[in-house]
């Protein structure tokens, strides 16, 4: 057939859905949070200054900041009040450690389902090894 590279995906089939990879079959029709995650969402490293992340994050619109590190792995969270703290911390002492995510594979009405009873308004969309997909909003889930 002319292949010089074959691979074999041995992870299984929710591994592959969890990267966001495409997917095919009756379950797909629903959106998942993968399909629907805001990539425009700020990011930040731990060296960055806080004074000049505020200021960005402030100025694309958004009031969270995903700290990240080299590999797009995330490592916190800086939410409003992180963001109107003290210019003189860091980035690492102002943020959350290691903030909830989940895969871009989970659907949408699942994921409203874990959204609504903690009343949160938005939530980290990573794959299974960290890297940041996303963050879905509350607002526009329901808005459909």
């Amino acid at each position: 057939m002319g292949f010089t590279e074959v691979y074999d995906y041995e992870h299984g089939k929710r591994d592959w859905g969890s990267f966001g990879l495409p997917r095919e079959g009756t379950i797909t029709q629903e959106p998942t949070a993968g399909d629907v995650a805001r990539r425009d969402v700020p990011t930040c490293g731990l060296e960055d200054d806080l004074g000049v992340v505020r200021e960005r994050v402030r100025a694309a619109g958004w009031d969270t900041c995903i700290v990240v590190n080299a590999m797009d792995v995330v490592l916190g969270r800086l939410g409003r009040s992180a963001l109107r703290g003290d210019d003189a911390a860091s980035v690492e002492d102002a943020m959350t450690e290691g903030p909830s995510t989940v895969r871009p594979s989970i659907g949408v009405s699942a994921l409203l389902d874990r959204m609504r009873p903690k009343g949160l308004t938005s939530f980290l969309i990573t794959t299974s090894d960290g890297r940041l997909v996303g963050l879905v909003l509350r607002d526009e889930l329901e808005r459909g």
